[in-house]
């Protein structure tokens, strides 16, 4: 190693700072947040540190650096636009063994700034030593995605905890078992969900059982999106690489279900019109007995689990059953495939409401409120509408909308075999016989399919 990596405390720690531009400004800003007393030594200041030092969060020397400004100092940061100064006040702070750090030339420090990813009490730090600071803002970025911002809250509860858990465990090694149980099991989830009394009250249970309590598992019920593994949140990503065992279905792209953890067990419990692989009571129940297994069950379901997604059927039996879990929601098809065909939904000059509707035949009938549906300037969406296209296109006409009406048919929106459709309610059923169609589709109808012409940005092929 070049540098060794290490944390200060510098709180309510004398911290000198030479320069009173922005450059300056950006390291009195961290100085400060980690409750350092910031003393600024510069014959003037910029903006951002005079307004600091008008609120009294700062210390100014309004004069040329001396070497006197360094008594009593814990760190000293060099960010003037003067080479020599900067050299010498390098210089003397290495007489008084006292860290200095000299903006953007790391030949004169002797502590480096690194990238921070800041989720206190945790504190991730990237440096490349100096060699490339873009690298390292780029690491962060790439860390900051990763780490949930709820981490502080799960530090902060497990410190609550230390010293009970140093109480009930003498030996280290039960004490790193016990912990690691812990965050390997619920508790972390309910932290980050924002349940941090149920997560306090889960670590008291399983402090008072000790090292052989029962396994507690869990279910996710996570949208997976339209297509486009793109589109997933990451806490559907990270649970996802959690997952024990996958429930997944036939709207589940391959390229998402790849994301799942290698070793995870995958079930497919998928449903297509006139033909369900498992029904849906037996879905519910396999959640449940997995879960009681002490398994982390994933429940991947496209687009959003409570769009059409019977999602809220499977919580409602888990609840019942005491399982615990969580829903993350997707990206439904609805605003993925209109964003990916260029149709906004809602606009001002087009449409100032929009409805979800299914198109599914029951008995070889539609029956949907159409007087609700059909409003001036609202765009109405339809999922499942392909096996009943013809009747739907019927209805709407018959109900009151013009034939000429305006409507698109996506097909597998926002993936690489995306093709959008338009046509007229009148025309469109004849126009899609003439094509070869497969499911997922999405049909929407109304004025905003007029825009799709200008703002399509996503063109995988040719539009029909």
């Amino acid at each position: 190693m070049e540098y060794l990596p290490a944390f200060l405390n510098i709180r309510k720690r004398r911290c000198l700072v030479v320069g009173g531009g922005d450059v300056a400004a950006r390291k009195v800003a961290l100085l400060l947040r980690a409750a350092g007393l910031v003393e600024v030594v510069a014959p003037q200041l910029g903006n951002e540190l005079r307004a600091l030092y008008e609120k009294g969060e700062i210390e100014w020397q309004p004069a040329s650096f001396e070497a006197g400004n360094l008594e009593s100092v814990m760190l000293v940061v060099a960010a003037t636009n003067d080479s020599e100064l900067n050299r010498r006040i390098s210089l003397q702070a290495g007489e008084k063994n006292i860290p200095v750090n000299v903006v953007d030339q790391p030949d004169l420090c002797s502590f480096i700034f690194p990238s921070i990813v800041d989720r206190s009490p945790v504190i991730v730090a990237v440096s490349t030593g100096g060699a490339s600071p873009v690298l390292a803002r780029m690491l962060r970025a790439h860390l900051e995605a990763a780490i949930p911002a709820s981490y502080g809250r799960l530090a902060t509860l497990m410190g609550e905890f230390r010293a009970r858990i140093k109480q009930r465990f003498s030996n280290s090694g039960q004490r790193r078992r016990f912990w690691e149980k812990i965050l390997q099991g619920p508790v972390t989830e309910m932290v980050f969900a924002g349940r941090e009394q149920e997560a306090a009250g889960l670590i008291q249970r399983q402090l008072e059982q000790g090292l052989d309590g029962e396994a507690r598992g869990e279910v996710y019920l996570i949208g997976a999106g339209p297509g486009d593994p793109d589109l997933l949140t990451f806490r559907a990503l990270r649970l996802m690489q959690h997952a024990d065992v996958v429930f997944y279905d036939r709207l589940v792209a391959p390229q998402i279900l790849d994301m799942v953890r290698r070793d995870a067990e995958r079930i497919y419990v998928g449903k297509k019109r006139d033909y369900h692989t498992v029904r849906q009571d037996e879905i519910n129940q396999l959640l449940v007995d997995y879960a009681r297994q002490g398994k982390k069950v994933v429940r991947l379901k496209g687009g959003d689990p409570f769009i059409f997604g019977r999602g809220g059927e499977e919580i409602e039996t888990l609840s019942k059953e005491g399982i615990l879990f969580q829903v993350i929601p997707g990206i439904t098809a609805a605003s993925g495939c209109a964003a990916y065909a260029g149709i906004p939904l809602t606009h001002r000059d087009y449409a100032q409401s929009v409805v979800f509707v299914t198109g599914h035949l029951k008995d070889g009938a539609i029956n949907l409120n159409w007087d609700k549906i059909i409003q001036p300037q609202q765009t109405i969406v339809i999922y499942m509408g392909l096996a009943g296209l013809e009747l739907l296109c019927q209805k709407l006409i018959s109900h009151g909308l013009n034939k000429d009406t305006p409507v698109a048919l996506v097909e597998q929106g926002t993936t690489p075999r995306q093709r959008v459709f338009t046509a007229t309610l009148g025309s469109l059923p004849e126009h899609i016989q003439r094509e070869e169609v497969h499911a997922p589709t999405l049909v929407i109808v109304g004025e905003v399919v007029r825009l799709h012409e200008t703002l399509a940005w996503y063109k995988p092929g040719q539009d029909s």
